[in-house]
């Protein structure tokens, strides 16, 4: 009797056991508005980046007042580290393997864990667009306008990319798509990758070169 009893008891515990382990944790709910929204900020700060001209004060010997510029050669950073980003989505996250909020390796490939969330594209992108702007008013302030500040420049390269790389951080996180630490991987990596692409463009691509007739200055 005593060895039926423990033997129903075995059984008991290795299908309770068994039942445990077969669990899988549910898909992790995400906010899709907030996902087309962060989309939307996202390609609005790239745009903006790229539509926004070099506004510099340049010397009396070429004209006097602030002058704006823009510059097909913008696009050269701006490829670069959106193929940073392409690389990033593509190769970079599937070798870290950090996984989405909700997602473990019981859901991993499953519905809202087919991917991985780190370090976040959304928020390489924001603080790329970030670091780029940032570094062109630098430049165009310390090399090219001898100090004197564009409150026009200053809100157009810095003001436009820190408001919408903001929502775009921030509704990531409210939406459930990552969590901060992947957002905040994301984020500095771009603004380091930004920062370095934006000066070196600046530094080589002359404000002015417009009054040239050419577009594209190196």
């Amino acid at each position: 009797m005593r060895k039926l009893l423990l033997a129903g008891v075995a059984v008991a515990t290795l299908a309770v056991t068994g039942s445990a382990s077969a669990q899988v944790t549910p898909p992790p709910s995400r906010d899709a508005t907030w996902g087309g929204v962060t989309d939307a900020t996202l390609v609005a700060a790239v745009s903006a980046g790229l539509l926004m001209p070099r506004i510099f004060y340049p010397g009396s010997e070429v004209t006097t007042g602030w002058h704006a510029r823009w510059h097909y050669s913008v696009l050269a950073p701006m490829m670069t580290y959106s193929t940073f980003a392409f690389v990033n989505e593509n190769f970079l996250k599937a070798k870290i393997k950090g996984p989405r909020p909700g997602c473990d390796d019981t859901n991993q490939g499953g519905p809202g864990c087919a991917d991985f969330g780190s370090p976040s594209t959304h928020a390489f992108g924001a603080g790329a667009t970030l670091g780029h702007g940032l570094a062109v008013f630098i430049i165009d302030t310390t090399k090219w306008s001898d100090g004197q500040v564009s409150g026009l420049g200053l809100f157009g390269h810095v003001g436009i990319p820190l408001i919408l790389g903001g929502i775009t951080v921030v509704g990531r996180s409210a939406g459930n798509y990552e969590n901060a630490g992947q957002l905040a991987a994301g984020a500095t990596l771009g603004l380091g990758i930004g920062f370095l692409t934006g000066m070196l463009y600046s530094t080589m691509a002359r404000p002015e070169c417009g009054y040239s007739g050419s577009m594209i200055c190196w």
